[in-house]
Order: C-alpha cells, then structure tokens, then sequence
C-alpha cells in the first residue's frame, strides 16, 4: 500500500510538473461574440459567365436547394458560400483569402477557363505558397493550400482589405465594443498598421492601413452569425446605426464608428444572424472539384 501511494504521488507530481511546464497561449483559441462568418454577397452581371468562373474555374459548388433560378447563385465552399445575384458588378475592396487544398488542379481548371474570358480583368498566376486570381469583373483573391489556425480544407478563411490611415484603432475598438469580437493589433513589415479581428475559429477580418483606400463603397456585404445577438442590436440601436431590420432572426449594419462618437471610419455591410437562425448550420453541399 505504501508502495502504491509512493507511485501515485510521483505520477501526479509527473503530470504537474509537466503542465507547469507546458507555456500555452490560450488567448488564441478565443473566438468571442462572432462565430462564423458564413458568406460574402457580390453582384454579378452575368450568371452564365459567374458559373464558368466560380464553379468551373475556382471549384465550388453550386448549392442544389437555395437559389436556383436564373437571377441569383449561391456557391459552397466548405461550410462557406459567396452569394451572387444578378446586378451591376461589386467588388470587394481587398483581397479575398481563401484554402483549397490542391492547388495543382486549381491551375489546370483556370487554365481551361482562359479563354472564356478574354477582354475582361480574369487573371491568375502562381505564387510559392499560393495563387492570386482576379475574376472577370476584378474582385481578387488569394488561394492557400492550408492556413494556420484554419482547421478546414476549404473555406474563406480571410477578407484583408485597405483602410484610410489612421482607421485601424478605432475599427479594432468597434469589434470589440459593439461586436465583442477579439481583435489583435500589429504593424506590418513597411511600417503600416493593421488589425485582425476574429469572426470565427481561425476566421479573420483583416484591415490594413493604406494610403490607396479610396475606392467608394459599392453596397456588397458580408454575413456573420453571432452568439449575443441582441447586445450589438442595442449598441447599434443607440447610435441609429442598425441600417435593415430583415426578420427576427436577422439585422444589417453598413457603418463601423468609434465606440465613443459616430464618425464614420468604414463602410461594409454586415448581415447579423442569430444563432436560431433557420440557416445556421445547414448542411452545404461541395463536391470534389475536378
């Protein structure tokens, strides 16, 4: 008996011992009040040339149960989706991040795309690490194999755009005044300021200080799913800044302000949905692309 007791205080000192020393920084695995960003809206102006492009060329799926008529497209990617319905083209002012995991066969399906868009701003090209392709009408993006902290396969795993200087702070404070959202803040390489706020498990905004931010907000718009749902309800409401009351389950805001004033540093239209919303979850459809 007295040997057992010996045995098991030396095995839980061991395991102490190795926990003390184990140094986890476990503010990473913070996610906050925003749990999935789950789509980005751009219009297109032509479904046909949308199709070749983002089913054929980039392999998503079209979604076989949601918007399946002739004016608008909803395309799966993991348990993301871009939605496209017909309209003046949008574009997203950044660069759109996403992960598929075979590049090889991405390259080959852009290749075989190429000259269905001639005369247009289509473009792509191979990187180390990755491939940037631009779509017909301009939006760009930026295909990883992997990302870490992006436990998916495929997905979007960031939107990086740029911000007028001086933005970033106060961004960084609406995130997480309004949002509750965990927002890390840095300065780049060149010496330019940014910001990454967390909208999901390994899900990120990113907002970059540039001196070419001036493109005008063309209405496109991002949806995100929350935990608290009526907190940034009552913080927009207070400041006249909620823009759509949808339905019970979802709310818009387009401007993003400084938590002690109203001055408008940005302008992105975010969807709000709740977690009892009928989509939350759903089951999306993808097919190996090929």
């Amino acid at each position: 008996m007295v040997k057992l007791r010996a045995r098991m205080l030396a095995t839980t000192l061991a395991r102490e011992q190795t926990v003390a020393s184990t140094n986890f920084d476990r503010s990473t695995q913070d996610v906050g009040n925003m749990v999935l960003l789950e789509h980005v809206n751009l219009k297109v102006p032509d479904q046909v040339i949308a199709t070749d492009f983002y089913v054929t060329g980039l392999g998503f799926t079209r979604d076989p149960y949601m918007m399946v008529g002739t004016d608008n497209m909803w395309v799966n990617l993991g348990r993301h989706q871009f939605h496209l319905p017909t309209g003046e083209p949008q574009r997203f002012r950044g660069i759109m991040g996403i992960v598929m995991a075979d590049l090889d066969a991405l390259l080959t399906r852009l290749e075989g795309i190429a000259p269905r868009f001639t005369n247009t701003a289509f473009s792509f090209a191979r990187r180390q690490d990755r491939v940037d392709v631009t779509c017909p009408w301009g939006n760009r993006f930026r295909v990883h194999r992997s990302i870490a902290g992006f436990g998916d396969s495929r997905g979007i795993a960031y939107l990086d755009s740029p911000v007028p200087p001086g933005a970033v702070k106060t961004i960084a404070e609406f995130y997480s005044s309004c949002m509750g959202a965990p927002s890390q803040l840095s300065t780049g390489a060149r010496g330019g300021a940014f910001t990454k706020i967390c909208v999901g498990p390994g899900q990120r905004l990113v907002y970059r200080e540039s001196k070419q931010a001036n493109t005008p907000y063309d209405g496109h718009h991002i949806a995100v799913y929350v935990a608290d749902f009526s907190g940034p309800y009552a913080w927009l409401s207070r400041r006249d800044l909620v823009s759509s009351e949808d339905n019970e389950h979802q709310y818009r805001f387009e401007t993003l302000v400084g938590p002690r004033g109203r001055k408008a540093v940005w302008q992105l239209e975010h969807e709000i949905r709740s977690l009892h919303h009928p989509l939350w979850q759903r089951s999306l459809v993808n097919r190996e692309a090929t």
